[in-house]
Order: structure tokens, then sequence, then C-alpha cells
């Protein structure tokens, strides 16, 4: 299996109000960064959409590290799932569980791969979750623009291009509403990009960063 690191998290502008989630994903000396946002969401449900986006884009087994500063997230996947999972996804005073939605869909992600989920304190130095927290805010910032120009249903997630020929890829990220598409540019950082070869078990990727001077 390959072996992937991954940090994720979740923020809010309002509780609820504009979320955004961020994704780092490194193996094998490459790195992959995701991030999206809700124009009208929670912070807990941000944390579970981060992780969710970050396993979902994995296309075959793994043995994975995932890291969360999400106490929530954390208690909720090792400690608390199997009890409602019992219950029919109610609490234990048989209350239908919050996000069960989510927790569904976070459940089936899991299936296949080999997770150890660490907890790592937020806003504390760690560069993998820092990172993580800054995507995680500019998918709060996107949602947050899109509500006061009146686009809602906002989701953003990355979209990787085809293969060039000469082994590299394009990222560009989509944001997409029930009325209209936005596309947003990617610029690829750096210039050592490499994609990963036929046994990873991530999609063809590269680190990026957002443009937002080129939003059209």
């Amino acid at each position: 299996m390959t072996e992937i690191v991954i940090y994720t998290d979740g923020a809010c502008s309002g509780n609820p109000g504009p979320g955004g989630w961020g994704v780092v994903l490194r193996w094998n000396g490459t790195e992959k960064e995701l991030h999206g946002g809700d124009p009208q969401t929670t912070n807990n449900r941000m944390e579970l959409m981060a992780a969710i986006q970050a396993l979902e884009a994995l296309n075959r087994p793994a043995k994975v590290n995932l890291h969360t500063d999400s106490k929530y997230l954390l208690d909720g996947i090792t400690k608390w799932i199997k009890g409602w999972q019992r219950n029919g996804w109610l609490t234990s005073a048989k209350k239908p569980v919050k996000n069960a939605d989510l927790w569904r869909r976070l459940t089936e992600a899991i299936n296949g791969h080999d997770i150890t989920w660490s907890w790592v304190k937020g806003h504390a130095g760690d560069e993998g979750n820092e990172r993580a927290d800054a995507l995680a805010r500019l998918g709060v910032d996107e949602a947050g623009t899109n509500v006061r120009s009146g686009k809602t249903g906002l989701r953003a997630e990355a979209q990787l291009a085809p293969r060039d020929p000469y082994g590299g890829a394009k990222t560009t990220t989509m944001a997409r509403s029930s009325r209209t598409s936005v596309k947003r540019c990617v610029s690829i950082a750096g210039t050592n990009t490499t994609v990963p070869g036929p046994t990873s078990a991530v999609p063809e990727s590269v680190t990026s960063v957002a443009r937002p001077d080129c939003t059209m």
C-alpha cells in the first residue's frame, strides 16, 4: 500500500455561516492541496467535509495517517460511530445524530484504507495543520464572496486536467452553483512538479496555489 500523510481542517465565519475546508496530501515526495467551501454551513460540517474530500481523492487502498485538530471528528470516527450505527443513527439519548449525512459519507470513504487518526493541536505551529487551515480559510473567503454576490449553492473542488505528453498536469478549480458556473485559475507552484506513477493511490496531482486575480 502507498503510505500517505494527510492534514485536514475546517473553518467557518459565523456558526452557521460561510465555511471552508482544506486538505494537504503528501506521499513519495509529492504533495497535493484541495480546498472548497459552502455559503451556509457549520464548522463541524467543514471538519467532516475536509476528511471526506481527502479520502475520496484516493483512487485505491492506501495506508493513511490523517491529522486533524478537530476533537469532534476524531472522537466521532474513533469512539462514537459504531454506537450510532447500531442505534440506527441515533445518539444514546435517542436523538438523531447531527450531520448524519456526512458521517455516513465518511464511513463509505474510509472503506478499503488502513487509517491512523491523529490529533494535532490547532494554531500551534504544525506546518501541515497551518497549511490546511490556510486552505480552509481560503474556502471561507470564496464562499463568503459568492454569498455577497448572490451566488448560492456554491461548491468548489479541485479537478485535474488530463496528463500532458511531457508528464505534467495542470489543475483548475471549478466553482459550481445551481445557477451558474464560475471558473477560477490555479497556477502551478514551483518548477519541479511531479506526477505519481501507476502505483500511486492518488490521482495525477500537483502542488498548486490559488490565483485570485484570474477569476473569470
